[in-house]
């Protein structure tokens, strides 16, 4: 309803491997929308992904989110949706989020003035799941470099374990408050769990650091049946790229970043709230270091975000 009348964003239609059907796309600092940079100059291209537990969603949710990328990185912002289960389990969704990001690799610099080499990606809650399968995927024409930042907020990176057999954290209630929904969460995981129970595009928390091909900032909020799995791979990768880093120091500068900002006493989804019902000084927070990961991933390949560079 907010943007029936008045839209930030131009809608598009991106192709898929399944012949003549398409994923929606809302696409932020449109040529259309924006001034140009500098000559010569192409915005870095981001992808966003929304959540809703593989089972519904719009990428209209990340709309305050994507708006805030754009303005503040200079990026064109590529918000994407896919298809849902229980009528669409694994891998449906990881595949249209695949061919969007081939798609948009191939067709943004021509589409949008976007530079594909400066490529970031984020995601929420099952959207981070299919952030980081993608990117860990490694399935495009250029090769597993192509994504070179990830932001997450509250995803989910084990799915080996349905919902209900989570640990939860200190705090949580005996009860979860969605344990009703459970059966619906595990219906994009679950048909082909044990099929794919060793599948790292699935499962991100099965990815070696040596395999890990992206910086990565994990936004982590506390009370949340998901804090440990983000938390042990968050932990795990640091410690072996901080053991390679030690190997190779003459190469540090191109090491990748694994970074986290852990939110006490915040709830799964909570930023996705309206700003009436949650205080908002943590969302601020939370937008502020993805937004700061992002520009610092930008300079490190070769873009440096300025508003003073748009004419």
């Amino acid at each position: 309803l907010p943007y029936l009348f008045t839209r930030p964003f131009v809608v598009y239609c991106i192709p898929t491997r399944r012949s003549g059907e398409t994923v929606r796309a809302l696409v932020y600092n449109h040529p259309s929308r924006c001034s140009r940079l500098e000559t010569g100059r192409k915005r870095p291209l981001h992808i966003d992904i929304h959540g809703g537990g593989f089972i519904g969603g719009i990428p209209e949710y990340d709309t305050p989110f994507c708006q805030k990328v754009a303005e503040t990185t200079c990026a064109v912002v590529v918000s994407v949706t896919y298809r849902f289960a229980p009528r669409y389990p694994f891998p449906a969704a990881h595949d249209d989020i695949e061919d969007a990001l081939e798609w948009l690799l191939e067709n943004a610099e021509r589409e949008f003035e976007a530079d594909p080499k400066v490529l970031t990606i984020s995601g929420f809650s099952a959207g981070g799941n299919l952030a980081l399968g993608v990117t860990l995927g490694n399935k495009t024409s250029r090769g597993k470099n192509a994504v070179k930042g990830v932001v997450t907020f509250y995803s989910p990176v084990d799915l080996r374990l349905p919902p209900q057999n989570k640990r939860k954290p200190p705090g949580f209630p005996s009860i979860d408050p969605l344990w009703f929904l459970f059966p619906l969460f595990d219906a994009y995981a679950g048909p082909s769990r044990i099929k794919n129970i060793g599948n790292p595009r699935l499962h991100p928390t099965l990815i070696s650091s040596q395999d890990w091909a992206s910086d990565a900032l994990f936004i982590i909020p506390t009370m949340d049946i998901l804090l440990y799995e983000q938390l042990e791979l968050v932990e795990r990768l640091q410690s072996e790229t901080a053991e390679e880093r030690k190997k190779e120091t003459s190469k540090s500068d191109n090491m990748i970043r694994i970074e986290k900002l852990v939110l006490e006493g915040q709830w799964h989804g909570w930023i996705e709230l309206p700003s009436w019902l949650i205080d908002g000084s943590d969302r601020r927070k939370a937008f502020k270091a993805a937004c700061d990961f992002l520009i610092e991933t930008h300079q490190k390949h070769g873009f440096e975000s300025s508003h003073s560079h748009a004419l």
